[in-house]
Formats: structure tokens, sequence, C-alpha cells
């Protein structure tokens, strides 16, 4: 559920990355952090092994003014290792919405096919409605050698219902797509849930625009 903050005008929303380990789910919000002006984000804090890997979670708040409200984004990602399930459920908490980022790589579908039970279960153990939540899934390095079609992919996930969105990250290309998909979801879920438009007099265009109207027309390493 959106924090609020009627004395200051505020409207605090978070989101959570999640998927196993090495899928992109850092990369994503370092991609995110790079295109946007200094005076739009707050420092990214990430906690990391020696190997590299999110060992607790990285923090990416983005703020922007819309109407008579201002909205903070906060940005999450979860460690991905199965041993840090706790964190994982933790990070979880309050969470608005979650961009579940997955690897296109063949061998990687069992990994996650458990992340994805696994975030089930962690959401359900929150006390959070799984089936309500706005979700998007992202299949991160389609450039790799052995990959799964992309027509198979959403073959397999169809029947969860949730956008699928394709993702280069390491050079940025799906990351501004799946941040968008993710907002425009979990504008809807507002909307049903608290007559957002009304209650607050933001619009989904505003929601969407007033977020990626500050990002650099082309991704940082992009090719397009």
């Amino acid at each position: 559920m959106p924090q609020l903050n009627l004395e200051q005008r505020e409207i605090t929303l978070k989101i959570v990355y999640y998927g196993p380990a090495l899928s992109g789910k850092t990369t994503n919000l370092q991609q995110i952090h790079a295109q946007l002006p200094h005076h739009t984000r707050g420092e990214m804090v990430s906690l990391d092994t020696q190997n590299d890997r999110t060992l607790y979670f990285d923090f990416l708040p983005v703020e922007f003014g819309e109407g008579d409200f201002r909205i903070k984004l906060k940005l999450f990602t979860v460690p991905g290792q199965v041993v840090h399930r706790a964190t994982r459920k933790v990070v979880l908490a309050g969470a608005d919405a979650v961009a579940f980022i997955a690897d296109s790589q063949r061998r990687a579908a069992a990994g996650n096919a458990f992340s994805y039970r696994d975030l089930e279960s962690n959401l359900r153990a929150n006390g959070v409605d799984f089936d309500r939540l706005p979700k998007v899934l992202q299949f991160n390095k389609r450039d790799l050698d052995d990959v799964k079609p992309l027509a198979d992919i959403r073959e397999s996930w169809a029947a969860t219902g949730i956008p699928t969105i394709p993702a280069i990250a390491i050079t940025g290309e799906g990351v501004q797509q799946t941040l968008t998909e993710l907002l425009s979801a979990l504008y809807r879920n507002l909307e049903q849930l608290h007559d957002f438009g009304r209650n607050f007099g933001i619009t989904r265009e505003d929601l969407i625009l007033g977020v990626m109207r500050h990002f650099d027309s082309k991704p940082p390493n992009s090719s397009v």
C-alpha cells in the first residue's frame, strides 16, 4: 500500500526487482540510476559480496513533482541466492509492485521457476495478495547464446497473464520499457483500490510521463 504523507503532500511507492541470482536485477537499477539527472535521484546504495552478487539490497529513490502531490519512487532489489530467503521476505514487505527479472538462457529455466515460486511464497507470508499485486516479467540476457525463443517464453508464462518484456539490461535495452509497463500496472491497481485519480488528481499519464520525461533519450551504451 502506498505511503501517504498528507502534511508534506507526498506519496511514496515501493517497487521491488526480484529474481534469481545474477539475472540482472542490480543492472536494471544501475541503468535507471545512470539515466536520471542528479536532481531527480538519490544515492544508490549497494551491499555486495566479493563476487559482486547483491547480498542485501539496492535502494534507489527517485523523486518528481506532479500536481498537488510529490511522488517518490523507492526502487529495491533483493539478493537472488537461495540462502537469503529471509532477506528477500523483509525487502518485499510493503511492496506496491514487483518487476520479476528472469534469465533467458535455457539452463536458467528451473532457477527462474524456483524464484517465481519463492516470490509468491514470500508475498503471501507478508500478507500480500499475490494475484492482485502489479507485476511484470523481464526476460533479460537476450544477447547471450542458447537463449530460449521469446515466443516459447511467452507461451510458457502465458497462464500468469503478466506482461513479458525482452531485455539486454547491460546495454539498457528493455529497462525503461519494464519500468513503464510496471508503472502502468501499478496505476491501474491504485485506481481500483484507492480511486487514485479522483483522490489525488494524478492520472496514469501523469505518473508514467512524470517518471519517463527525466530519462535520457538513449540508454547508456545503447546501440539504438
